[in-house]
């Protein structure tokens, strides 16, 4: 059964009523026979009717309107109730919190910025006992009623302050996990570690103080080079993707077996909902590895959001032995096929420049391509008008600076990859 606990001279408000937190079949009823309307045109039709709060249940339409591809699994259980929007807004994906929790294991795990809970119940599928902690004390108890519902037992509720029941602990945890507010107090969105609430960079000697191991979910938009800096002993960097669009990076840090410094890995993920494509590195070898540079032969390939945000050039080219078109220009060349289940692969049609009527032979009459920028001076939206370009079509336009320099057009066409899979190294 969850617990709620009050700990630390902390009490648990609730400002919704215990039994608000629980939809009736009525209510469940409603908000199932509504859920694709328009809140704003049925609040204002039906106002309050059938003894139906019709504020509390637009609340909830909304909420699973946003969760519906987010959190698949929570959108049909029509026995949740949702916090509000902006929360479900700014929790991770269920595809993220698997991901996560697959990388943890052990007996104690302290999830210290609960939230909606997404993250604490997938952690609760791997880890023993589950403590969560959340200072607002609604959504604490929204919580603990939505993982009692999903079949969580192994979780502890704690409606307080995520530090200060660190703080409490008398033995270290197996492993830590904090989501750092990202908002700053009117509400503008932050990235930098020391902007975030809890500044996790004054707190980090705690934190290894108290686990075997610590997980931060930071902004996907967070300086690498700044971070590995600001937080010492990092032996891991995920970053990671959901179909190509980087949503979060994970700062892990394992308390390392010897007293030799432990080598970075970063592991760029790419997830589907069927599979997830990862590329490991380490930061050494991406300095060190020896690369080739060509100008474009029959095959380009252009590497997935998380690589690029990884930062693994070198690195890629060398382990599938591509060679890069230009020291800045993330494209990558060969001859013959090679397996790239890390982006895209496209076959080449023509080099020409970059000026309308250079193209002309290569496009359709209905002057239809999918235009992309890589290391080139001009934003995609300006190119394309200069072009005369529409979106869409079959050909593949990618603009970007060759080895000598040159600005050129890269006319292709999509190949589609041998395979999918996994590598690691």
């Amino acid at each position: 059964m969850i617990k709620i606990k009050k700990r630390l001279k902390s009490k648990l408000f609730i400002y919704l009523k215990p039994e608000e937190i629980i939809l009736s079949q009525a209510e469940q009823t409603f908000v199932r026979e509504h859920i694709s309307d328009n809140v704003q045109e049925l609040a204002l039709k039906l106002h309050n009717s059938n003894n139906l709060s019709i504020r509390k249940l637009s609340n909830q339409i909304l909420a699973r309107q946003k969760a519906r591809s987010k959190h698949p699994s929570w959108y049909e259980n029509f026995s949740l109730f949702f916090p509000s929007p902006l929360s479900v807004e700014q929790s991770s994906s269920e595809l993220t919190a698997v991901y996560k929790a697959s990388l943890v294991s052990g007996d104690m795990l302290l999830d210290l910025t609960g939230g909606m809970g997404v993250d604490t119940w997938a952690f609760a599928k791997r880890a023993n006992a589950v403590l969560y902690a959340e200072r607002f004390p609604e959504l604490a108890a929204i919580t603990a009623h939505n993982l009692q519902e999903l079949g969580c037992r192994n979780v502890t509720i704690h409606a307080t302050d995520g530090i200060a029941l660190l703080r409490a602990q008398t033995h270290p945890a197996d492993w830590i996990y904090l989501d750092p507010a990202r908002r700053d107090e009117h509400g503008g969105k932050v990235v930098r570690l020391t902007d975030c609430e809890p500044d996790v960079t004054a707190l980090w000697p705690l934190l290894l103080a108290k686990g075997q191991a610590i997980m931060i979910k930071t902004s996907p938009l967070l300086d690498l080079d700044t971070t590995i800096r600001q937080l010492p002993g990092l032996t891991e960097i995920y970053i990671i993707a959901v179909q190509n669009e980087v949503k979060e990076v994970l700062l892990i840090a394992r308390q390392p077996a010897t007293a030799d410094p432990v080598p970075i890995q970063i592991h760029a993920v790419n997830l589907f909902p069927d599979r997830s494509v990862t590329f490991s590195f380490s930061r050494e070898d991406e300095r060190q590895v020896d690369i080739q540079f060509a100008d474009p032969e029959t095959y380009i390939y252009e590497p997935n959001a998380a690589i690029l945000k990884a930062g693994a050039f070198r690195s890629l080219a060398a382990r599938l032995n591509l060679k890069k078109l230009a020291p800045h220009s993330h494209l990558y060349t060969s001859t013959e096929p090679v397996d790239f289940p890390f982006g895209r692969t496209f076959r080449m049609k023509a080099v020409c420049k970059p000026d309308r009527k250079a193209i002309q032979p290569y496009l359709p009459a209905d002057k239809k391509a999918n235009l992309t920028v890589r290391n080139f001076p001009q934003p995609a939206e300006e190119l394309k008008k200069k072009l005369g370009l529409r979106d869409g079509g079959d050909i593949y336009i990618l603009a970007t600076s060759l080895k000598n320099g040159d600005k050129k057009l890269l006319i292709t066409e999509k190949s589609n990859p041998l395979h999918h899979e996994t590598t690691k190294s």
